[in-house]
Order: C-alpha cells, then sequence, then structure tokens
C-alpha cells in the first residue's frame, strides 16, 4: 500500500468512518490539503443521502410499518447509521457524533417525561417532515456542525430535547434551576476550576424564564413544546460573576427589565464562548477525538487551535481545517491512536466489508451490547471513552457483531476475493487490506494462515473460498489491532 493511500484512510478514518471505496476512488486523486478542503467545505456536496434510503445498492433498514425516524427512536438510529455509512459529506457526521457527545442528552429521561414518540421528535426530528416544523437536537447539531460556536451554544441553550433533559423548562424567578447554568460552564464551555458555586446559581438566574411552551390544540399533531421567552419569569436584578461577562471587562450583568431579559443570557453565552478557557478546552478535546488519546495533549496543538478558535470569532470550520492539516495529526504515532467507539467499529466494519444485503437494524442491539446506543448517552458526561469501551463484555459484542455482518457477506466476500485467493498468504493480504488493519504481529498473521489451511492444502477453490473467506474476516475484524482508528 503507498504511503498516500495510508494518508487518505487515516483522514477518512478519523474525519469520517473509514472509506467505502467509491470514497478511496475520490479522495486518492486528491493531495491531502485539497481533501481537506473537501471534507471541510462539505456545503459544496449535495445532502441526499436521506433519500437513498431503500434503493438498491445501499444498506438495508428494518423497520414496521411506516418508517419513522421522526417519532419512532429504533428508526431514527437506524437513518443515522444509514448516513454515517453512506454520506458523502463524512465530516459532517463526524462532528455531529462529537457535538453529540459533548452536549450529551439522553432520550431515555425525555421519553420518561412525554412520551417514546415525541420524544424522538425533539432528538431526530427533520423540521421538513415534521408537521410542527420541529427540528430536533441531532438535526440542530448536525446544521450547527461546522458552524460558529457562540451560535451553537444559543441553540443549544434553546433546544426542546436540552430544556428537558437539563430542567430548563422549570428555571423560573421564584425557583432557579441550576443543572443548565452548571453544565454550561463545566461540560460546554470552560470546565472544571474557571467558575465558583456562587457563578452557577448566577448562572441559572441569567436563564430564569429560558422556558418552553406548549403550542397548537390538542389532537392536532403539529402540537409541540417549544422553547419560549418568559418575561414573567425572569429574575431582572444584576447578576455577578467571577469572571468577566460583558466586552468592557464588567463582572456583572446588569439589571434590564423583563421584556429584555432574555439578552441577559446571549451576553453570558458570548462571555463563555470569548474565554480563553473553552478554546483552551474545545482544543483539547478536538486533539484527544481526532488525534490521539495515547500520551499527553500536545500543548503546542492546543495553543495553536485556541489561537485560530479566538482569532477566528469561535469558526468551528477554521479550526477543523487546522486540526486535520496539523502536523501532530500526520505524525505516524497518531495513526491507530484512538479506541475506536462503538459506532465507529461498526460503520467502519460495514463500510469494509460489505453491506449488500445487510439491515443496519442488525446492528442496534450490538451496539448497545457494546456499550453505545445512540441519541442516549448515560448522563451529561456523555460516553466513558477510551479504553473503557472494552470489558469482556462489550469485546465479546464487537466480535460477534463482525460475525454477523461476515456471514451476511459471505457470497460477496468470496466473489470478492476470487482472484486474490491462489495462496493463502495472498488471500490474508487481500483481506487486511481490505480491512485497512494496522501491521498485525508475524504471530497473528501464521495463526491467521493457519486458520486457511487448518483443513487442509489451501487451493483457493470456490468451496475454500466459501468456507473461509467470512471466518477470516470475522478474526481480522476482532483482532485489538481492529479496535482502534
Amino acid at each position: 500500500m503507498a504511503a498516500a493511500d495510508r494518508d487518505i484512510e487515516h483522514l477518512l478514518r478519523r474525519a469520517g468512518f473509514g472509506a467505502r471505496p467509491d470514497e478511496l476512488f475520490v479522495y486518492g486523486f486528491l493531495s491531502i490539503s485539497h481533501a481537506v478542503e473537501l471534507l471541510v467545505d462539505y456545503e459544496r456536496i449535495v445532502d441526499d443521502v436521506d433519500g437513498k434510503i431503500g434503493q438498491p445498492g445501499f444498506a438495508g433498514l428494518t423497520f414496521r410499518g411506516q418508517f419513522s425516524p421522526s417519532s419512532v427512536i429504533a428508526d431514527a438510529r437506524q437513518r443515522w447509521l444509514f448516513r454515517m455509512v453512506h454520506t458523502n459529506r463524512p465530516l459532517q457526521e463526524k462532528m455531529t457524533l462529537f457535538w453529540h457527545h459533548h452536549f450529551a442528552t439522553g432520550y431515555s429521561k425525555i421519553q420518561g417525561l412525554v412520551g417514546a414518540a415525541e420524544a424522538t421528535r425533539y432528538m431526530a426530528a427533520k423540521s421538513s417532515e415534521d408537521p410542527g416544523g420541529v427540528r430536533g437536537q441531532i438535526e440542530m447539531l448536525r446544521e450547527n456542525a461546522l458552524g460558529n460556536f457562540q451560535d451553537l451554544l444559543v441553540n443549544v441553550a434553546k433546544d426542546t430535547a436540552m430544556l428537558f433533559w437539563l430542567d430548563g423548562r422549570t428555571n423560573t424567578r421564584a425557583r432557579p434551576q441550576e443543572n443548565f447554568g452548571r453544565e454550561i460552564m463545566e461540560l460546554f464551555t470552560m470546565g472544571v476550576g474557571h467558575y465558583t458555586e456562587e457563578d452557577v446559581y448566577a448562572a441559572a438566574r441569567v436563564f430564569t424564564g429560558w422556558n418552553l411552551a406548549r403550542v397548537g390544540a390538542a389532537g392536532d399533531e403539529a402540537r409541540r413544546f417549544e422553547f419560549s421567552y418568559n418575561a414573567g419569569q425572569h429574575d431582572t436584578a444584576p447578576k455577578t460573576f467571577s469572571f468577566a461577562v460583558l466586552p468592557n471587562g464588567s463582572r456583572t450583568i446588569p439589571a434590564r427589565p423583563a421584556a429584555e431579559g432574555m439578552q441577559d443570557g446571549l451576553d453570558f453565552i458570548a462571555a463563555l464562548a470569548a474565554s480563553e478557557h473553552t478554546a483552551r478546552r474545545l482544543a483539547t478535546k478536538l486533539y484527544r477525538f481526532f488525534v490521539s488519546e495515547s500520551g499527553e495533549v500536545s500543548q503546542p496543538f492546543v495553543g495553536r487551535i485556541a489561537t485560530t478558535y479566538l482569532r477566528s470569532r469561535y469558526d468551528m470550520r477554521a479550526v477543523m481545517r487546522d486540526v486535520l492539516l496539523s502536523p501532530e495529526f500526520w505524525d505516524e504515532r497518531s495513526h491507530f491512536s484512538r479506541y475506536a467507539w462503538p459506532v465507529e467499529f461498526v460503520v467502519r466494519a460495514i463500510k469494509d466489508v460489505g453491506w449488500r444485503g445487510f439491515s443496519v437494524n442488525d446492528a442496534l442491539a450490538p451496539l448497545t451490547n457494546m456499550g453505545q446506543a445512540l441519541y442516549d448517552p448515560p448522563d451529561v458526561n456523555g460516553w466513558d471513552t477510551g479504553e473503557a469501551w472494552f470489558s469482556t463484555g462489550s469485546m465479546l459484542a464487537r466480535m460477534n457483531f463482525a460475525s454477523t455482518l461476515a456471514t451476511n457477506q459471505k457470497f460477496n466476500l468470496a466473489e470478492a476475493a476470487a482472484s486474490q485467493a491462489k495462496t493463502a498468504d495472498a488471500l490474508l493480504a487481500h483481506v487486511l487490506d481490505s480491512l485497512k488493519t494496522p501491521a498485525l504481529s508475524g504471530s497473528v498473521t501464521a495463526a491467521l494462515t493457519d486458520y486457511l489451511r487448518a483443513t487442509g492444502p489451501w487451493t483457493g477453490s470456490g468451496a475454500q473460498l466459501q468456507a473461509k473467506v467470512a471466518g477470516l474476516v470475522h478474526l481480522v475484524a476482532g483482532t485489538p489491532e481492529y479496535q482502534f482508528v
């Protein structure tokens, strides 16, 4: 494999979910800088992937009755997996996943408050499909994936699912609710150590009146909850913080009439977006997600990316362009240096192994067993990542999924390998190239070759291919090396 091919594969594993053959073909003709531009400026590419659902040549979906990703969570999960496999805007989907973890919001809690159909609506609906124009949280994150971070924070603060998740709907003048005020500082922006408990109470008061309203008549399918600034529930008194919250350096948001009180929240969000602590925290998270989980975080990287963030006035497109062109990203030591999240493992495996005749629905239960249910991170911190993804049970779930996928693709795999199977070594090289693994140790490759020869001398016959190729793919996808991206 040429070095340029390895570089493109590295780029597409990190900025996407691995590479389909057609993606490798397209990106293989581009220089690294042009490939990064194509990934970052994805609006130039038509987003028509949802229209391919149900068409021949694409992964299948399984559903009962009408496909309804805006009201049935299993259908929503299938649609997102389908997008990850087939989108021509891989970085948009990868950033949507990144933000889903960063602004972690769980379907299960919302379901308990408003029921399954409405909870799915607030998490996954497309405004063009919803009778009330509801835009679910994941759609909002997708639309703002590489937008302005300050704008994204405003959208998150007004998001219906978030207002249920962190109890903003109950944040009133008489009883300020602290959950969102705390998390916007601790998790979404500056991080622990850069605010006080007094700041949490002041932040809660800033967002008093940022509530929900029920819109539409009972029985109307357009009826919905949506963000509503309730002036009568806003605390109009001044709010003082331990850090500057206004451009002039003031630490106090002044008293305002209730009708103008929403500006308190906007001022506070602007201050958090402008914080150097926010810039460095985002840069650190981007390093761990896109560059490497091994060793210490590169402080020169953090400094440069934080500077780009601040100089560009929080433009995540500029930030991600610099991330993907950074020397740290391209350092050989960064290749295969991050543990694959379950959804990354599943989507990459589907792209590598094949999807003809496979339904993404068959990945939903395995993903849960691996520890990741889309739309439902376990708490406000998102998922425990890195080595925490791996236990005896979760690794078994990965291996079982690899077996299910390889068995499903048995005939397709044998057909694709027929011309590359004259020797056992040649077949193994073909499979390793198809699955794009890092270099395996000599003992592992010897064991894989022994598997091919276990029932007799290798001849490459059709019968041997049918009997062995799927099992070989299963074994390779279950190696420790394949669990890294």
